[in-house]
């Protein structure tokens, strides 16, 4: 479904748009999180690593949940704390976010474990359906 954007883009170029949404630092860092490491609250992302600012990790999941990329709701066990899961738009995003992690195996030194960009080279295709067979239950109780 397109959403319904103000248009107020730099140029309407596919690609432009696309990285006017996700170009930012930490857009495609919190979805890995989400994605591949199963965080889901606000605490979880800050803990990752990368060294988010509070008041910046605030701003991208209010950015990510306008954008429909992410669903935000308050906890079951603490109302207090929300949660987070990826939308089908989000998730949309999975091969794209693989063949990146995939380029950056080629040409850069990385952190990763071998295992897992092993996996992902001989099957992206498998890891991408595993990884969305996580969430597409939740997606579907909703």
């Amino acid at each position: 479904m397109k959403s319904e954007s103000s248009g107020d883009w730099r140029s309407q170029c596919p690609l432009n748009i696309a990285l006017e949404l996700l170009g930012d630092r930490w857009t495609l860092l919190i979805l890995r999180d989400l994605m591949f490491k199963k965080f889901t609250t606000y605490k979880e992302f800050q803990n990752s690593g990368e060294g988010i600012a509070t008041n910046i990790l605030a701003d991208r999941l209010k950015k990510l949940v306008e954008l429909g990329l992410i669903t935000g709701e308050r906890s079951e066990a603490d109302a207090r704390v929300m949660t987070y899961q990826p939308t089908e738009k989000g998730l949309d995003l999975l091969p794209t976010m693989v063949e990146l992690m995939i380029w950056t195996d080629k040409y850069e030194k990385h952190a990763a474990p071998p295992h897992i960009m092993k996996q992902m080279k001989r099957d992206p295709q498998q890891l991408i359906a595993a990884v969305r067979e996580q969430f597409t239950g939740k997606l579907n109780r909703k």
